[in-house]
């Protein structure tokens, strides 16, 4: 498949869903050439082999102002791995989301080495910020997409790209009894999961109106019981601090996403990947969002779409709740929470158009797109 026996590939992602799918599409290159791999990745990356140049959390990070405030940081960061890549003379490159930060390094490739780039992970170019295609043309050779809809709007502005596919189009609940088990939970209880975000940024947003809103739903339902999955460590101390002094009806435990999901009627959601994750194991998602008032006031006058929840985009119509900035609120989720109830007689229907719609063409097609570039 590949012309050479061996192959320098360089990598970078900024977080722990890039960093699963780095881990998948690795391995299948694997299979066919031996690689050395450098650069940037988190645990399931690491388990290859691989040693990350830092803490692949060091790129996690959002909006518009964040950026700014560790421009200088993130500059010295890319500048030390392109330097990295041009040593150790890679064939590929392949940045896995963290578009801002992996478009830097694609540019400063195409114009001083001979590799070729590969971006896992389309940046939202067809909801915002659309002068970003240029970019994309002149230094990406190959666009891996989770979803069909960036596909067929690659290929209608002449870019080349391939529908991957999305690893949760193999997603199904896990078994009700034995996460009651695990967890020790009240069967008679009613469930719904919480999900404040991935980012700390995130969290700081989100966290404080989820709260306020299971204070205030719990007076009057005491028959519902709240799970919060925690995405890392470094998460857990803050989540945890945020909950002290409440005696609020809630279950906090780290890598318990699909675990929480799955046992619960619906979720609170914050905008990205865990909406689609709810949705697709049968929870319907209140979709929700809000940033710093500078961020939202520019990204607002960027946005070209209607919807921002991942499900909705996928179905093409706004089928679950988003509450966005100023809407996001206790009153308001309220209102959603009792609206989302009348969608999970719907839930298991849903969940297996959006299966079919993440099939795609696979890690080992993308694999001979790679080697035939």
């Amino acid at each position: 498949m590949f012309q050479k026996e061996s192959l320098n590939i360089g990598i970078v992602c900024g977080e722990h869903s890039g960093d699963r799918l780095g881990f998948g599409l690795i391995q299948e290159i694997k299979k066919n050439v031996d690689i050395n791999l450098y650069g940037v990745g988190g645990p399931k990356l690491e388990s290859l082999g691989f040693k990350s140049e830092f803490d692949f959390s060091e790129l996690n990070i959002m909006g518009l102002v964040e950026p700014i405030k560790k421009f200088h940081k993130l500059t010295k960061l890319r500048k030390n791995l392109i330097k990295l890549f041009i040593e150790k003379n890679i064939d590929f490159f392949i940045g896995i989301d963290s578009p801002d930060f992996n478009m830097g390094i694609h540019k400063s490739l195409k114009n001083h080495h001979s590799n070729k780039n590969i971006q896992v992970v389309s940046p939202s170019v067809w909801g915002w910020r659309q002068n970003r295609i240029k970019a994309i043309q002149a230094n990406i050779d190959l666009t891996l997409c989770l979803f069909n809809f960036e596909d067929n709007y690659y290929k209608k502005v002449g870019h080349n790209s391939m529908h991957v596919g999305h690893p949760f189009a193999d997603l199904y609940k896990e078994d009700y009894e034995e996460v009651i088990n695990k967890y020790n939970l009240n069967k008679t209880k009613r469930f719904i999961s919480v999900l404040p975000g991935s980012r700390k940024s995130e969290v700081k947003n989100m966290l404080p109106t989820f709260i306020e809103f299971i204070n205030e739903y719990s007076k009057n339902n005491k028959n519902y019981f709240y799970l919060l999955p925690v995405a890392d460590n470094e998460l857990l101390p803050f989540i945890n601090e945020s909950f002290q002094g409440l005696d609020l009806p809630i279950l906090i435990r780290k890598n318990a996403m699909k675990d929480f999901l799955s046992v619960s009627e619906l979720s609170l959601a914050t905008s990205g990947t865990a909406t689609l994750e709810s949705a697709i194991l049968e929870c319907p998602p209140v979709i929700c969002y809000k940033t710093n008032f500078l961020n939202y006031s520019i990204i607002s006058r960027m946005l070209k779409i209607e919807n921002i929840g991942l499900p909705n985009l996928l179905l093409s119509k706004r089928y679950y709740k988003e509450l966005l900035q100023n809407d996001f609120n206790r009153e308001n989720i309220l209102k959603s929470v009792t609206e989302t109830k009348g969608l999970i007689s719907e839930s298991f229907e849903n969940a297996n158009i959006l299966r079919n719609m993440l099939k795609g063409n696979g890690y080992y097609e993308a694999t001979k797109s790679i080697s035939s570039l």
